[in-house]
Protein backbone atom coordinates (compact mmCIF):
# COMPACT_ATOMS: atom_id res chain seq x y z
CA UNK A 1 0.00 0.00 0.00
CA UNK A 2 1.55 3.64 -1.09
CA UNK A 3 2.19 5.55 1.93
CA UNK A 4 0.30 8.82 2.68
CA UNK A 5 1.85 11.02 5.22
CA UNK A 6 5.63 11.35 5.78
CA UNK A 7 7.24 12.88 8.68
CA UNK A 8 10.60 14.64 8.34
CA UNK A 9 12.81 16.49 10.16
CA UNK A 10 16.44 17.41 10.97
CA UNK A 11 18.83 17.64 14.20
CA UNK A 12 22.48 18.15 15.23
CA UNK A 13 23.90 18.14 18.32
CA UNK A 14 20.39 17.57 20.09
CA UNK A 15 21.71 16.05 23.33
CA UNK A 16 24.14 18.87 24.02
CA UNK A 17 22.01 21.86 22.98
CA UNK A 18 18.64 20.54 24.75
CA UNK A 19 16.35 19.33 21.92
CA UNK A 20 13.11 17.46 22.59
CA UNK A 21 14.03 15.75 19.03
CA UNK A 22 12.56 12.49 20.41
CA UNK A 23 9.44 13.91 21.61
CA UNK A 24 8.81 15.85 18.05
CA UNK A 25 9.01 13.18 16.19
CA UNK A 26 6.73 11.28 18.58
CA UNK A 27 4.09 14.10 18.19
CA UNK A 28 3.51 13.44 14.84
CA UNK A 29 4.00 9.63 14.82
CA UNK A 30 0.87 8.28 15.18
CA UNK A 31 -0.85 10.15 11.41
CA UNK A 32 2.38 9.25 9.34
CA UNK A 33 3.18 5.96 7.45
CA UNK A 34 7.08 6.58 7.70
CA UNK A 35 9.46 9.05 9.52
CA UNK A 36 12.83 10.64 7.84
CA UNK A 37 15.17 11.97 10.90
CA UNK A 38 17.82 13.49 9.49
CA UNK A 39 21.11 13.75 11.83
CA UNK A 40 23.76 16.03 11.06
CA UNK A 41 27.79 15.86 11.71
CA UNK A 42 30.08 17.94 11.92
CA UNK A 43 32.90 15.82 10.66
CA UNK A 44 32.92 14.70 6.37
CA UNK A 45 33.09 10.72 7.08
CA UNK A 46 30.18 11.25 9.07
CA UNK A 47 31.40 10.09 12.94
CA UNK A 48 31.43 12.36 16.06
CA UNK A 49 28.35 13.92 16.53
CA UNK A 50 27.28 14.01 20.41
CA UNK A 51 25.32 10.87 20.71
CA UNK A 52 22.14 12.41 19.22
CA UNK A 53 22.65 10.02 16.03
CA UNK A 54 22.03 6.49 18.27
CA UNK A 55 20.27 7.97 21.44
CA UNK A 56 17.32 8.44 18.66
CA UNK A 57 17.99 4.78 16.90
CA UNK A 58 17.88 3.54 20.08
CA UNK A 59 13.99 5.05 20.67
CA UNK A 60 12.75 4.98 17.28
CA UNK A 61 12.55 1.44 16.58
CA UNK A 62 11.51 -0.14 13.22
CA UNK A 63 11.15 0.05 9.62
CA UNK A 64 8.94 2.95 9.64
CA UNK A 65 11.76 5.20 10.69
CA UNK A 66 14.21 6.40 8.13
CA UNK A 67 17.85 7.74 9.79
CA UNK A 68 19.96 9.59 7.73
CA UNK A 69 23.56 10.68 7.97
CA UNK A 70 24.65 14.32 6.78
CA UNK A 71 27.86 16.49 7.33
CA UNK A 72 27.22 20.13 7.78
CA UNK A 73 29.35 22.22 5.54
CA UNK A 74 31.11 24.72 7.39
CA UNK A 75 31.68 27.10 4.62
CA UNK A 76 27.32 27.41 4.59
CA UNK A 77 28.01 30.33 7.93
CA UNK A 78 25.03 32.78 6.31
CA UNK A 79 21.14 33.48 6.59
CA UNK A 80 20.91 30.32 8.39
CA UNK A 81 20.78 28.53 4.47
CA UNK A 82 22.34 25.13 5.91
CA UNK A 83 18.93 24.75 8.09
CA UNK A 84 16.62 24.68 4.77
CA UNK A 85 19.67 22.83 3.29
CA UNK A 86 18.97 19.91 5.73
CA UNK A 87 15.55 19.88 5.99
CA UNK A 88 15.83 19.23 1.80
CA UNK A 89 17.59 16.49 2.51
CA UNK A 90 15.07 14.59 4.64
CA UNK A 91 12.23 16.12 2.31
CA UNK A 92 14.02 14.28 -0.44
CA UNK A 93 13.69 10.82 0.70
CA UNK A 94 9.61 11.68 1.50
CA UNK A 95 7.81 8.58 0.14
CA UNK A 96 4.47 9.81 1.01
CA UNK A 97 1.68 11.75 -0.80
CA UNK A 98 2.08 14.79 2.28
CA UNK A 99 4.31 15.63 3.83
CA UNK A 100 4.64 16.52 7.79
CA UNK A 101 7.48 18.51 9.02
CA UNK A 102 8.29 19.07 12.75
CA UNK A 103 11.37 20.78 13.86
CA UNK A 104 13.45 19.57 16.55
CA UNK A 105 12.16 22.11 19.06
CA UNK A 106 8.37 21.68 17.70
CA UNK A 107 5.69 19.46 18.86
CA UNK A 108 2.03 18.46 18.12
CA UNK A 109 0.01 18.25 20.44
CA UNK A 110 -2.22 14.65 20.46
CA UNK A 111 -5.61 16.74 20.39
CA UNK A 112 -4.74 18.40 17.17
CA UNK A 113 -4.00 15.64 15.23
CA UNK A 114 -7.58 15.24 13.46
CA UNK A 115 -7.51 18.26 12.54
CA UNK A 116 -4.44 17.90 10.54
CA UNK A 117 -6.03 14.77 9.04
CA UNK A 118 -9.33 16.40 8.78
CA UNK A 119 -7.43 19.29 6.68
CA UNK A 120 -5.37 16.30 4.65
CA UNK A 121 -8.55 14.63 3.47
CA UNK A 122 -9.67 17.61 2.14
CA UNK A 123 -6.68 18.59 0.33
CA UNK A 124 -7.13 15.79 -1.60
CA UNK A 125 -9.66 17.36 -3.93
CA UNK A 126 -8.49 20.39 -4.02
CA UNK A 127 -5.17 20.62 -6.22
CA UNK A 128 -4.67 24.68 -5.54
CA UNK A 129 -4.18 24.16 -2.06
CA UNK A 130 -0.48 22.86 -1.54
CA UNK A 131 -0.08 23.08 2.09
CA UNK A 132 -1.72 23.49 5.74
CA UNK A 133 -0.61 26.28 7.85
CA UNK A 134 -0.49 25.82 12.06
CA UNK A 135 -0.81 28.26 14.86
CA UNK A 136 2.12 28.95 16.76
CA UNK A 137 3.07 29.04 20.21
CA UNK A 138 6.21 29.97 21.87
CA UNK A 139 7.44 29.37 25.04
CA UNK A 140 10.23 31.34 26.48
CA UNK A 141 11.84 31.19 29.84
CA UNK A 142 9.62 28.32 31.02
CA UNK A 143 6.95 25.99 29.58
CA UNK A 144 4.47 28.11 31.73
CA UNK A 145 4.82 31.42 29.65
CA UNK A 146 4.72 32.35 26.05
CA UNK A 147 5.53 35.25 23.63
CA UNK A 148 2.98 36.69 21.46
CA UNK A 149 4.42 39.30 19.75
CA UNK A 150 4.66 40.70 16.21
CA UNK A 151 8.41 39.45 15.52
CA UNK A 152 6.93 35.99 16.85
CA UNK A 153 5.54 34.30 14.11
CA UNK A 154 2.39 33.16 14.63
CA UNK A 155 1.62 30.67 12.11
CA UNK A 156 3.55 28.62 9.84
CA UNK A 157 3.42 26.04 6.84
CA UNK A 158 4.07 22.52 8.33
CA UNK A 159 2.48 20.07 6.18
CA UNK A 160 2.99 19.93 2.09
CA UNK A 161 1.61 17.94 -0.88
CA UNK A 162 4.77 15.83 -2.40
CA UNK A 163 5.75 16.11 -5.89
CA UNK A 164 5.14 19.18 -6.45
CA UNK A 165 8.82 21.12 -6.42
CA UNK A 166 7.92 22.40 -2.82
CA UNK A 167 11.66 23.34 -0.66
CA UNK A 168 12.47 24.08 2.67
CA UNK A 169 13.16 28.17 2.10
CA UNK A 170 16.14 30.28 3.56
CA UNK A 171 16.51 29.39 7.41
CA UNK A 172 13.61 26.52 6.87
CA UNK A 173 10.86 28.76 8.86
CA UNK A 174 8.58 28.31 6.08
CA UNK A 175 8.44 26.27 2.20
CA UNK A 176 8.26 28.01 -0.97
CA UNK A 177 7.89 26.60 -4.77
CA UNK A 178 11.22 25.88 -6.31
CA UNK A 179 10.83 28.98 -8.04
CA UNK A 180 10.58 30.52 -4.94
CA UNK A 181 7.40 32.08 -5.01
CA UNK A 182 5.05 31.11 -2.36
CA UNK A 183 2.70 28.19 -2.29
CA UNK A 184 -1.24 28.59 -1.35
CA UNK A 185 -1.85 27.09 1.46
CA UNK A 186 -5.01 26.53 4.27
CA UNK A 187 -5.11 27.93 8.23
CA UNK A 188 -6.14 24.71 10.52
CA UNK A 189 -6.53 24.63 14.26
CA UNK A 190 -3.67 22.49 14.66
CA UNK A 191 -0.75 23.83 17.17
CA UNK A 192 2.57 24.05 17.06
CA UNK A 193 4.12 24.32 20.64
CA UNK A 194 7.92 25.53 20.14
CA UNK A 195 9.49 24.56 22.95
CA UNK A 196 12.98 26.62 21.71
CA UNK A 197 13.42 29.49 23.78
CA UNK A 198 12.00 27.22 27.13
CA UNK A 199 15.53 25.86 28.09
CA UNK A 200 17.49 26.26 31.10
CA UNK A 201 19.90 29.37 30.27
CA UNK A 202 23.37 27.92 29.84
CA UNK A 203 21.81 25.75 27.45
CA UNK A 204 20.03 28.36 25.73
CA UNK A 205 23.78 30.13 25.88
CA UNK A 206 25.28 27.04 23.92
CA UNK A 207 22.30 27.08 21.59
CA UNK A 208 22.49 31.08 20.57
CA UNK A 209 26.50 31.08 20.06
CA UNK A 210 25.97 27.86 18.00
CA UNK A 211 22.92 30.08 16.06
CA UNK A 212 25.03 33.15 15.67
CA UNK A 213 27.64 30.81 13.98
CA UNK A 214 25.04 29.27 11.13
CA UNK A 215 23.71 33.22 10.77
CA UNK A 216 26.51 35.21 10.81
CA UNK A 217 29.94 32.69 10.82
CA UNK A 218 30.70 33.54 14.32
CA UNK A 219 29.40 34.11 17.84
CA UNK A 220 28.01 37.85 18.16
CA UNK A 221 28.63 37.92 22.01
CA UNK A 222 31.15 36.90 24.54
CA UNK A 223 28.22 37.50 27.00
CA UNK A 224 26.23 34.96 28.64
CA UNK A 225 22.44 34.47 27.71
CA UNK A 226 19.88 35.85 30.31
CA UNK A 227 16.37 35.85 30.30
CA UNK A 228 14.54 39.02 30.26
CA UNK A 229 10.93 40.15 30.90
CA UNK A 230 9.97 41.51 27.32
CA UNK A 231 6.66 43.04 26.11
CA UNK A 232 4.47 40.27 25.28
CA UNK A 233 4.80 37.50 27.44
CA UNK A 234 1.49 35.60 28.23
CA UNK A 235 0.87 32.90 31.02
CA UNK A 236 0.13 29.39 29.71
CA UNK A 237 -2.60 28.20 31.52
CA UNK A 238 -3.67 25.18 28.66
CA UNK A 239 -2.12 21.35 28.49
CA UNK A 240 1.30 20.92 27.00
CA UNK A 241 1.30 17.76 24.35
CA UNK A 242 1.22 14.33 26.45
CA UNK A 243 4.73 13.74 24.84
CA UNK A 244 6.48 16.19 26.41
CA UNK A 245 5.71 15.66 30.24
CA UNK A 246 8.96 13.97 30.72
CA UNK A 247 11.23 16.58 29.05
CA UNK A 248 9.76 19.46 30.78
CA UNK A 249 9.91 17.20 34.11
CA UNK A 250 14.09 16.87 33.33
CA UNK A 251 14.14 20.26 31.80
CA UNK A 252 12.29 22.37 34.31
CA UNK A 253 13.15 26.32 34.15
CA UNK A 254 12.48 27.85 37.73
CA UNK A 255 13.03 31.12 36.62
CA UNK A 256 10.15 33.58 37.32
CA UNK A 257 9.92 35.89 34.13
CA UNK A 258 6.96 37.86 35.59
CA UNK A 259 9.05 38.56 38.58
CA UNK A 260 11.76 40.28 36.84
CA UNK A 261 11.76 44.40 36.04
CA UNK A 262 9.99 44.97 32.73
CA UNK A 263 12.77 45.70 29.95
CA UNK A 264 12.05 48.59 27.83
CA UNK A 265 13.16 49.53 24.17
CA UNK A 266 12.22 52.17 21.83
CA UNK A 267 10.22 48.91 20.02
CA UNK A 268 7.93 48.38 22.67
CA UNK A 269 5.16 51.52 21.85
CA UNK A 270 4.80 49.88 18.07
CA UNK A 271 4.51 46.72 19.87
CA UNK A 272 1.64 47.74 22.41
CA UNK A 273 0.00 49.22 19.50
CA UNK A 274 0.35 46.03 16.93
CA UNK A 275 -1.17 44.22 19.95
CA UNK A 276 -4.32 46.24 20.31
CA UNK A 277 -4.90 46.17 16.56
CA UNK A 278 -4.68 42.62 16.65
CA UNK A 279 -6.79 42.24 19.49
CA UNK A 280 -9.78 44.24 18.21
CA UNK A 281 -9.41 42.85 14.83
CA UNK A 282 -7.34 39.76 14.37
CA UNK A 283 -5.22 41.92 11.91
CA UNK A 284 -1.40 41.68 13.02
CA UNK A 285 0.41 44.65 11.28
CA UNK A 286 2.98 44.04 9.35
CA UNK A 287 2.91 40.58 9.84
CA UNK A 288 5.35 38.81 7.61
CA UNK A 289 3.73 35.40 5.89
CA UNK A 290 5.51 32.78 3.91
CA UNK A 291 2.80 31.82 2.27
CA UNK A 292 -0.40 32.77 0.33
CA UNK A 293 -3.39 32.37 3.09
CA UNK A 294 -6.38 30.84 0.97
Amino acid sequence: MSKQISGFTFIKNGLTLGYPILESVQSIDPICDEVIINVGFDREDLTGDDGTYEYLRDHLKGDRYKFLKSHWDPKMKTAGLILSQQTNIALAECQGKYCQYIQGDECVHEDDLNSILDGVKQMESEDHIHGLIFNYLHFYGNVDTYKFIRSMYRREVRLIKNGLGIKSWLDAQGFRHANDTKINARLIKARIFHYGWARAEKVMDQKVKAFDTLYHGKALSDSEFKYRRDFGLRAFKDTHPKVMEHWIETNKNPIDLMSLPMSWDKKVPGLWISEVVENLTGYRIGEYKNYRKV
